[in-house]
């Protein structure tokens, strides 16, 4: 649905899901030393003479390298964990780019504590998670740009109990965003609600920034779900829907500059939007943002198999912006909010791995007095767009008091 050229699109809603990507491993040995001390073996010449070297092999991870040579900026990352087996243990990332589908390890009566790049502070974050595994400063996961030493890094796990992240009680507010104006008194128009002040939303990414909030992935917020993955009770997922035009121009800059990672969920049928490398295309459905023959979306007028055919079509295009085929089809969002069990039918068709999920943004393992939250509830209820005007209020009262001092 477009409006007036710059906007285009609806409130809508979404769900989450996770598709995991484990990647990688194994350690190679090195050549075998000659008694000269030399670092090579030598064989004899066929007919006699000096000897014919026998090449050192390649350690694992540069053996990643070579057969992934036409990756620019490829990095080998390599995985330690103790007390699980990783296989494979090693993954190809790209230098400069946000780590995409870490691992998150399972493991009975353990829950995972996140990655670090110094192995003490794997450890620290395994004694005390509550001090360690909710500092984005030390914790890596795919809201950090891949950095390495010549072409490899080494990533550190940590492990905590079920019960840690059940005392927690950790909740994931979702903020949701559709269009933005330069103009404090906001758009006029019946989509005026859909508008949201630049300068609101810059002063809300500022506070998650300088506030230290925990950006958690899609696949890590559905192991928070399962009870397997420790989240902080201070992490927090910026999300956009509909990739309209004053996203992509005044909205995802912002989130660029401050390095605040967040989703983007288009309707690729238009065109898969190429965007910064902080921000996250997703599928907002490739055509079916529009009204079905009883007038509500498509996702409850069209069969399971049109559905599934659909999202496909979708994840297509968002691989061929350059996403990876795990984030393709990792998660997306339901135009309007409309759903039904043919919809989840759809998503869960042969030759498609989407997924809906519909619990809240709460950890399994956690006790808590409240309901689950459906998805589009998360969407346009209380507690997503309580926590946004929470975020802009204390956003306007930290400059309003840097401003005083």
């Amino acid at each position: 649905m477009r409006t007036n050229g710059a906007s285009r699109r609806v409130r809508d809603t979404r769900t989450t899901l996770v598709a995991g990507v484990i990647l990688v491993v194994a350690a190679a040995g090195l050549a075998a030393c000659v008694a000269d001390n030399t670092v090579t073996a030598s064989t004899p010449a066929e007919s006699g003479g000096a000897p014919t070297p026998t090449p050192t092999p390649l350690t694992a991870a540069e053996q990643l390298l070579a057969d992934n040579a036409d990756i620019e900026g490829a990095c080998a990352v390599s995985s330690v964990l103790d007390g699980a087996t990783l296989d494979p243990q090693l993954q190809v990332q790209v230098q400069d780019r946000l780590y995409d589908h870490l691992p998150i390890p399972r493991q009975d009566d353990r829950a995972f504590a996140g990655w670090y790049a110094d192995e003490a502070d794997a450890s620290s974050a395994s004694a005390d998670p509550a001090s360690v595994a909710g500092n984005p400063a030390v914790r890596v996961n795919g809201s950090d740009l891949v950095a390495c030493t010549d072409q490899q890094v080494t990533l550190y796990g940590a492990w905590t109990t079920p019960d840690v992240v059940a005392a927690v009680g950790a909740r994931v507010p979702i903020l949701m965003y559709h269009q933005f104006t330069d103009k404090p008194e906001g758009e006029s128009g019946w989509l005026r609600g859909n508008y949201s002040y630049i300068e609101d939303y810059r002063a809300s990414m500022q506070y998650i920034k300088d506030q230290a909030f925990y950006l958690p992935t899609w696949d890590e917020l559905s192991a928070f779900i399962d009870g397997a993955l420790y989240l902080p009770d201070h992490a927090v997922i910026v999300t956009d829907d509909d990739a309209d035009p004053t996203w992509l121009t005044m909205a995802a800059p912002i989130n660029e500059g401050l390095q605040v990672m967040a989703t983007s969920f288009d309707i690729t049928g238009d065109g898969a939007a190429q965007q910064n490398r902080f921000i996250l295309p997703r599928s907002h459905t490739h055509g079916m943002h529009g009204a079905g023959a009883n007038g509500k979306g498509q996702m409850v007028n069209l069969s399971p198999a049109e559905i599934a055919a659909d999202m496909q079509a979708s994840a297509t295009a968002l691989e061929g912006i350059g996403v990876s085929a795990a984030g393709a089809h990792e998660v997306m969002a339901y135009p309007f909010g409309h759903y039904d069990d043919r919809s989840k039918e759809g998503v869960r068709e042969p030759g498609s791995r989407w997924h809906a999920r519909s619990s809240s943004a709460t950890s399994r393992s956690a006790a808590t007095s409240s309901p689950p939250l459906h998805p589009h509830q998360l969407r346009h209820g209380g507690p997503r767009r309580e926590e946004a005007h929470r975020m802009t209020r204390s956003a306007r009262a930290g400059a309003h008091d840097n401003r005083g001092a």
